[in-house]
């Protein structure tokens, strides 16, 4: 078991863990929460012993091994095979003995102790681990040199995964991996047969993969049993209790001390009075847990919506130069779509978002979309345009020139920098700030379509919350690139699968998608015996595989249906729209040809939504006969 006693630890003049204490129960897998800033980071450095405490101490069993993701990634010659297997270094050292050692008993010994540790097996292991973050064969026999620093931090997270140490510390995992690799270490921790502690932000991997949830805030460590869903409602509960015993204690004060005021001089009150003073200065304050506001994000829509559909893809291609990446693209993109893109990174991704961002001119086919679309473009690498040295205003006033300064001021505190944080320079914003000011700068204009890649990395918890009320508030378009299962779960509508050098939609939902990436991971498992699993009941078994093969069938069928109604809903909205534009007489008076033009587009509206309506109909009969 590891415990924390009563650890106290300051940054300068800043009391960051304020005699915090918890204990992590062995084999337990722990989220540690906090808003950013709080001091995760640092807790991990003292259990590491990187930092000594100004008081308290870190207990654990003598021998534990202790393990986490090495800040500097490797870049060697060595291959990813080479780096990985390393990690193990009783195995190494073990192996290297093994080439000198002359002496028979010991290297008997050397082969027992490579037989307990199952070191015959470590090259497969290492494979397997790489390969579910994104390395195929060809990868990981290639050296750590020829790859960007984020892939090299993904070999890092491979290393310590396959060490397997008894006490595993990751500080926001996802945060260099696709959606892939994000799903597939979701499967690793589940199955993880030691003791985890992991800093995260991505609410799917607190409820998936955690048992236990340490809430770290105001310098006090609490812990509680289950993942975040279960945390959130736990603590709003405590709110509640402690706020309601708040208000009894206030009133039982307020009772007390109006006694006091009126008998204090009656000498034949006077000891009551005066026991009263007693309990008073013995009662001790109830503290209530208060939440700090979050910062709404802003993102403004367009003040003309675009009559759909707004992008046509027609056997169109995208590439670069000589070079086609993405082909036979036939896709229709809809003025209020929610679209979230999966794919493996390096599979188009970007390449996609670029062509209907109009980046990219198609290499071939048609691409229709309307001369008055704007789009807002939104990726991490966009976060280094940030001018260091200005400030959150300076850069607002460059979209703002002729604006008075009150008014870029109010524009700023919109988006998230009120009063003095607005001067405050960008080299000294968090991760979190300069995401939210460049989200800021790129939909100021209130675009048609929002394009965001990769937008929740260094948002915390509640930040990321916000961000999804903003997306489903925003009346545009938006397209999604996302390793947080979480957000596209809350946003988006719509799967789009980017693969095998083209775009198409995925027909099912995340839950399809996650057996997709894991099936052969799965299916390997499944090939092996199972050692604890307790047998099932033949009667059983057949009534859960008949119920799991009935799911399956009706998966797809569900996912069309969904499709289908989302299709209605939204071709009922701009029915209305229309209609309420055209049942103004004063519409036809300014514009006779766009009212004309409408009651076109009103018609064309009318018949695809008859369409689906009757593709609603037939999906529905064939759902109740699977």
């Amino acid at each position: 078991m590891l415990t924390l006693n009563d650890i106290t630890y300051r940054l300068g003049e800043r009391l960051l863990l304020d005699r915090a204490g918890a204990a992590l129960p062995n084999g337990s897998r722990v989220g540690l929460v906090g808003r950013n800033g709080t001091g995760k980071t640092t807790l991990f450095r003292i259990i590491t012993g990187e930092l000594s405490p100004e008081g308290g101490s870190v207990g654990m069993p003598r021998g534990m091994r202790i393990g986490g993701v090495a800040q500097e990634a490797p870049g060697g010659p060595e291959t990813l095979i080479e780096v990985v297997l390393a990690a193990d270094t009783e195995r190494a050292a073990l192996l290297a003995e093994s080439e000198t050692a002359t002496d028979p008993l010991r290297i008997a010994e050397i082969g027992t102790r490579l037989a307990d540790i199952d070191a015959h097996s470590a090259p497969a292991r290492a494979a397997t681990v790489l390969h579910g973050l994104g390395f195929d064969e060809a990868a990981q026999q290639r050296p750590c040199s020829d790859f960007s620093g984020g892939w090299r931090m993904r070999v890092a997270l491979a290393a310590v995964l396959f060490s397997e140490p008894d006490l595993l510390l990751l500080d926001e995992p996802t945060n260099y991996l696709d959606l892939e690799g994000t799903l597939w270490l979701y499967d690793y921790l589940e199955r993880y047969p030691h003791t985890v502690l992991v800093v995260s932000h991505d609410r799917e991997l607190l409820d998936t993969c955690v048992d236990h949830i340490l809430h770290l805030d105001g310098g006090k460590l609490t812990i509680y049993r289950g993942g975040y869903t279960s945390f959130a409602k736990q603590r709003a509960e405590k709110q509640m209790l402690l706020a309601k015993a708040k208000e009894k204690q206030d009133a039982e004060r307020k009772h007390l001390q109006a006694f006091v005021d009126r008998f204090k001089a009656k000498a034949s009150k006077a000891s009551q009075a005066q026991s009263r003073v007693k309990r008073l200065e013995k009662m001790e304050t109830i503290a209530t847990i208060v939440d700090r506001d979050v910062q709404p994000f802003s993102l403004p829509g367009p003040e003309r919506p675009l009559a759909p559909p707004m992008v046509v893809l027609n056997d169109a291609s995208a590439g670069y130069g000589e070079r086609k990446v993405l082909s036979r693209l036939n896709l229709t993109l809809l003025p209020d779509d929610r679209i979230a893109l999966l794919g493996s990174n390096g599979n188009g991704k970007s390449t996609f978002c670029k062509l209907i961002g109009g980046r990219l001119a198609p290499l071939s086919g048609e691409m229709r979309k309307s001369s008055k679309l704007e789009t807002a473009y939104f990726a991490q690498h966009q976060l280094d345009e940030l001018r260091l040295e200005d400030t959150p205003v300076g850069h607002l006033r460059d979209l703002m020139p002729d604006a008075p300064e009150a008014k870029v001021r109010s524009k700023a505190a919109q988006i998230g920098f009120p009063a003095q944080k607005a001067e405050t320079p960008v080299k000294n914003l968090s991760g979190g700030e300069k995401a939210r000011l460049m989200l800021g700068l790129a939909a100021f204009g209130g675009p048609h379509l929002l394009i965001l890649d990769e937008p929740t990395n260094h948002l915390d918890i509640d930040s990321r919350t916000a961000l999804v009320n903003a997306i489903n508030d925003y009346p545009g378009a938006v397209i999604l690139v996302s390793h947080d299962r979480f957000l596209i779960e809350s946003c988006a509508d719509r799967l789009w699968l980017v693969g095998d050098g083209t775009v198409k939609n995925f027909d099912g939902d995340m839950e399809d998608y996650r057996s997709l990436v894991l099936g052969g991971a799965k299916a390997a498992r499944r090939d092996k015996p199972a050692t604890e699993a307790p047998a099932a009941g033949p009667g059983k078994a057949e009534e859960r595989k008949g119920a799991a093969v009935k799911r399956v069938a009706q998966g797809p069928l569900r996912q069309k249906l969904n499709l289908a109604e989302a299709k209605i809903a939204k071709l009922t909205g701009l029915i209305e729209k229309v209609d309420g534009v055209l049942g103004n007489g004063a519409a036809f008076a300014r514009d006779p040809d766009k009212a004309r033009e409408l009651s076109k587009q009103r018609g064309v509206l009318a018949k695809t939504l008859a369409a689906a309506e009757e593709e609603w109909l037939e999906l529905s009969a064939e759902l109740e006969s699977a």
